[in-house]
């Protein structure tokens, strides 16, 4: 396949973690900062409008996730199919699961703003827990998922053969990933911005860097 057409699907990856991001941060960011006594209390300094924009900001642009991933399998490819195929399923995987946490987060802020107002912490209690068990746990999931993800993407790269430089193994999601939460812990006037789409800021990364590294 031309270099052309690879590097399309890169940039509907990226578009991904663009407009995901946004939707994300809208949803995640809490004015004042993320400090609070009960779960998900964060969610009570978001404002609704917020919550519903970033719903219908991101919601359309989850499947664009999957033309990214495409994207890295074509990379790939030439180096390692087996490694590439798995880095392409694990990306679907990954994005699916993390679809249907990330819907949610918008309907889980109105639950937790209105169960506030209403002041009834045991039937506010259950919902939660039930989100914990249902949903949070998702991501979870999710970041595992990708932590396989990243050993195929660096393995793949190491062994060599594949349309990519040997510093491109650096970009890797998890790695990424683990640098946007230090950043947030350590650096907070900086990661407070991050944190709240840490992993579309990963893939915005991970995409970025691949983009330009097939573009030379």
């Amino acid at each position: 396949m031309k270099n052309s057409n690879i590097q399309f699907f890169g940039y509907l990856g990226l578009l991904a973690s663009i407009m995901v991001g946004v939707g994300e941060f809208l949803i995640h960011f809490a004015p004042g900062g993320f400090d609070s006594g009960i779960a998900f209390g964060y969610l009570l300094k978001v404002p609704a409008d917020n919550l519903t924009i970033g719903h219908f900001l991101l919601v359309p642009f989850i499947p664009f996730y999957i033309f990214g991933y495409w994207h890295l399998y074509l990379a790939l490819k030439p180096g390692d199919k087996k490694l590439a195929a798995a880095v392409l399923t694990l990306g679907i995987f990954a994005f699916v699961i993390g679809g249907i946490w990330v819907g949610s987060r918008a309907h889980l802020g109105m639950t937790v703003q209105t169960l506030h107002e209403a002041d009834v912490p045991n039937i506010a209690d259950k919902l939660i827990a039930s989100y914990e068990v249902h949903l949070e746990n998702l991501v979870k999931i999710l970041r595992v998922i990708v932590l396989l993800i990243s050993g195929c993407f660096v393995w793949a790269i190491v062994k060599g053969g594949t349309l990519y430089p040997k510093w491109m193994a650096f970009f890797n999601p998890i790695l990424l990933l683990l640098i946007v939460f230090a950043l947030f812990f350590f650096v907070r006037p900086i990661g407070q911005y991050l944190a709240p789409t840490a992993m579309n800021v990963a893939h915005f990364g991970l995409f970025t860097a691949s983009l330009i590294a097939l573009k030379k």
